[in-house]
């Protein structure tokens, strides 16, 4: 889903798909009763860029992470335990 309600600028391209291809994005349309195919291919793209981006961000936790002297994590530790004990027991 967009972010903002603005239509974002679109740039008209054209791109050689194999007939399989082509046939599943008409499915893909179809099914979800899409506006265009070139509305279907826009999801599937943002999706991959978003799990892409989920990707990167998760190499970069555990990047951090890894880099961490034993102190460090013991320290980073201690933090999350006083963080929990703020808030009260939850029923």
């Amino acid at each position: 889903m967009p972010t903002s309600t603005k239509p974002q600028p679109k740039a008209k391209k054209s791109y050689t798909l194999s007939t399989e291809s082509v046939a599943f994005l008409e499915t893909l349309r179809k099914r979800r009763r899409a506006a265009s195919t070139s509305s279907v291919l826009e999801e599937i793209l943002q999706a991959v860029r978003r799990r892409q981006e989920r990707v990167n961000i998760e190499k970069s936790v555990t990047a951090y992470y890894s880099s961490l002297t034993d102190k460090e994590v013991a320290e980073q530790s201690e933090w999350g335990e006083f963080a929990l004990r703020q808030f009260p027991d939850e029923p």
